[in-house]
């Protein structure tokens, strides 16, 4: 028999959860996803299990995300059903991770995106090394910041969440902490060791003993630029502050922007302001009632996924609207709750 997508496992006094679709960078699956409950209910209660310990099976990836191929297939041939199943599971499985009450520790040795960081960034400690590449690319494939990430980015340093939400920055280990993604850098060649600490002492305060000192992050110079930039009000706004600094990193984000789906970035944008003042259950139910919006009823949807993931590198033909000055404010607006 094959291996399961999700192995649950209990060592010394840990609950140990492998993510094991290394060939499709251990994507989320609704099994998978139903797994995490799973483990979740047996273990929150547990007084045996100290913590949790997540990792990636393959060597390449943490967890690149949500099977959002199959989404797209599942909106393509008109089933409601098992896009809301995907979704509400899913979200269910960030707050129960944010309200597991112990120690949920990501070991991230490789790519993690969407999904995976809704995974991570609502417990911890959350540890990357030098191999880590975080990101939330939605707005590439017209979605917007969601499994709960509506609620942790607007919490990050002024300008940052709106930076990693609307541009889909890679942040390589050292930056994610610096960011704010991640809470521990530890070196690749010391996850080993650490993981067998976490297994004998349920200690999730040894992680301290492994992490290394964090060098100078490589956006440290535009730190001041992500202040000004993108706390702008609207994502023109953000554009026009970009192109008053002038610079060479400030004319590459613009690019950036201008690539991306105009609807997603404005759904994205307003998503983090109100984020801001909810609770992380308030912005898991305004995530799951925008699915319906961007999944079934715009286009952008499928297009971005077919142009990144299923063409992979293929441009889209067309946004729509094409331009972000075509956006219809009051679109948008209609869009959420």
């Amino acid at each position: 028999m094959s291996e399961p997508d999700l192995i649950l496992a209990r060592e010394g006094a840990a609950g140990t959860l492998l993510m094991n679709r290394p060939k499709a960078l251990n994507a989320l699956t609704t099994q998978m996803i139903r797994d995490f409950q799973r483990a979740i209910d047996q273990w929150k209660d547990d007084p045996s299990v100290k913590l949790v310990i997540l990792e990636g099976a393959g060597g390449r990836a943490f967890c690149a995300g949500g099977d959002v191929r199959a989404v797209r297939q599942a909106a393509i041939d008109g089933d409601r059903a098992s896009v809301a199943a995907f979704f509400t599971e899913e979200y269910a499985v960030n707050e129960g991770i944010a309200n597991f009450g112990k120690p949920w520790l990501s070991l991230m040795d490789g790519v993690c995106m969407g999904g995976g960081i809704g995974l991570s960034v609502h417990n911890g400690p959350r540890v990357v090394t030098e191999n880590a590449m975080l990101a939330m690319p939605e707005t590439a494939i017209a979605l917007f910041p969601d499994v709960g990430t509506s609620y942790s980015l607007p919490r990050l340093a002024p300008g940052f969440g709106n930076w990693i939400a609307l541009t889909g920055v890679r942040l390589r280990g050292v930056d994610a902490v610096h960011a704010g993604l991640a809470s521990h850098f530890v070196p690749a060649s010391s996850l080993p060791a650490l993981r067998a600490a976490l297994v004998e002492t349920g200690d999730a305060a040894v992680v301290e003993r492994f992490a290394a000192s964090l060098p100078v992050a490589s956006f440290d110079a535009e730190r001041g630029a992500i202040a000004r930039c993108f706390t702008q009000p609207s994502v023109l706004g953000i554009i026009a502050a970009l192109q008053a600094e002038g610079t060479e990193w400030a004319a590459a984000q613009v690019a950036t922007l201008r690539r991306m789906s105009p609807t997603s970035m404005c759904v994205s944008l307003e998503l983090l302001r109100r984020g801001a003042t909810m609770s992380l259950r308030e912005c898991l139910d305004e995530e799951l009632h925008l699915t319906v919006s961007c999944v079934h009823e715009h286009p952008d949807f499928r297009e971005g996924v077919r142009s990144v993931l299923v063409d992979k590198g293929n441009p889209p033909a067309s946004w729509q609207p094409a331009t972000l000055e075509e956006v219809d404010a009051a679109a948008i607006l209609r869009m959420f709750r």
